[in-house]
């Protein structure tokens, strides 16, 4: 699908041989260099040409020395904060990192001693665990629950965690399900929260790739009160697919928070330069890549759709959670099996795709599998049918049994 400007989602590029964490281990990871990878959230297309042209505009510099954040770079980032998300924030908030992931731990750290709970809601995105337990705190898990077909939160069980906890990452858009949290139910996780002194750590980097009639909400937005007890996670990095340029930012209102956190961040973990091609990159899309990001969520929304449209014919057995926002699908696979190792094996081997199983997100995610949709709809649809063949032999010998 292209436009006037030359957007074509439907472009299939070759990325074997550029260092791609998604491409170039398809052996190593998979046991195949045949298989299809649609599990990491990174996306297959080209960034918009505005940033592709800064970036290559800085690289004919030829001196890649220590880089600064700009006043250019505080107003795309404010201004797109207040154009996309109507959220105006002051530049002084900015902190930047290489990425959400360090900024979380930067949060643990700054907030938390060895052995504090910190709250978040499974399945979720597996960084989590891993900044929590690999620091030494405790995983304080609030299960998700699936209601007419949706997560939903336990606000009951919340109020019994947050009275031991210190701190909560909380996924928004949620990742692996693809919620966009209403403001109604950020408000009741913050005044849970806020009620017991914990502190809420706001991972926003899903924000902009929302389908109407849904509309993401800065948890920060929502008040003074959320300002003052949160720190939020942005990244251009999913809506753009900036990944590999190690460019972030946490936007921390409250001056006393703030201050312990840049401590943290660039004196302990000494996370306090920027890359040279990040600040360029970050800047660039935030200043230039609304009309692509506008043609690629027309885009998404068509793979979304035709993907949840496939299950419903070929795999009825099996459940899509349909996303509200991301590039990611949710989808329900207990009808085969509820075994890691055999949906790997069953993905591997017998489909020849790739997918993220589901148990890595949580123990509740086991027998599930999320699936990039990021892609041209030719390789998506190519990664379905493979993936149906499969799946429908093991059904059909299942139901044989």
């Amino acid at each position: 699908m292209a436009d006037g400007r030359g957007y074509d989602f439907d472009r299939v590029l070759n990325r074997r041989g550029t260092s791609s964490l998604k491409w170039d281990q398809l052996e190593k990871l998979f046991g195949s260099e045949d298989v299809l990878p649609l599990f990491v959230a990174d996306m297959d297309f080209e960034a918009p040409p505005e940033v592709v042209e800064a970036i290559v505009g800085r690289a004919k510099h030829g001196v890649y020395g220590y880089t600064i954040r700009t006043d250019g770079y505080f107003e795309a980032v404010t201004g797109w904060l207040e154009r996309r998300h109507g959220w105006k924030i002051e530049r002084e908030w900015l902190v930047s990192s290489p990425g959400v992931v360090p900024a979380l731990a930067a949060a643990i750290h700054t907030f938390t001693e060895p052995g504090d709970g910190v709250i978040l809601q499974s399945p979720v995105y597996y960084p989590f665990y891993d900044v929590i337990r690999a620091n030494g705190r405790v995983v304080v898990d609030n299960p998700l629950r699936i209601e007419d077909g949706v997560f939903r939160i336990d606000y009951d069980l919340l109020e019994e965690q947050a009275k031991g906890a210190k701190l909560m990452l909380l996924c928004s858009p949620h990742n692996p399900g693809g919620r966009v949290w209403t403001a109604d139910e950020l408000r009741r996780v913050g005044e849970i929260c806020f009620r017991h002194g914990v502190i809420v750590v706001s991972d926003e980097i899903h924000h902009d790739l929302v389908f109407a009639p849904h509309k993401h909400v800065p948890f920060a937005s929502l008040g003074p009160e959320y300002a003052a007890r949160s720190i939020t996670c942005i990244a251009p990095s999913k809506t753009f697919n900036l990944a590999g340029l190690q460019a972030a930012a946490s936007i921390v209102p409250d001056g006393e928070l703030r201050r312990k956190f840049l401590h943290t961040a660039r004196l302990g973990l000494s996370i306090h330069m920027d890359s040279y091609f990040g600040v360029t990159g970050l800047e660039a899309s935030y200043r230039y890549g609304e009309p692509w990001l506008e043609q690629l969520l027309v885009y998404l929304r068509e793979n979304r759709d035709a993907l949840v449209a496939f299950f419903a014919e070929r795999l009825p057995e099996l459940r899509v959670m349909v996303p509200e926002a991301t590039y990611l699908a949710w989808v329900d696979c207990r009808a085969i099996s509820e075994d890691p190792a055999e949906l790997k094996k069953l993905m591997f081997r017998e489909a020849r795709v790739a997918f993220s199983e589901g148990s890595v997100f949580g123990g509740q995610g086991a027998g599930w599998l999320r699936i990039n949709f990021g892609c041209p709809r030719s390789v998506l649809l190519e990664a379905l049918e493979r993936f149906a063949a499969a799946a429908r032999r093991r059904l059909d010998a299942r139901q044989e049994m």
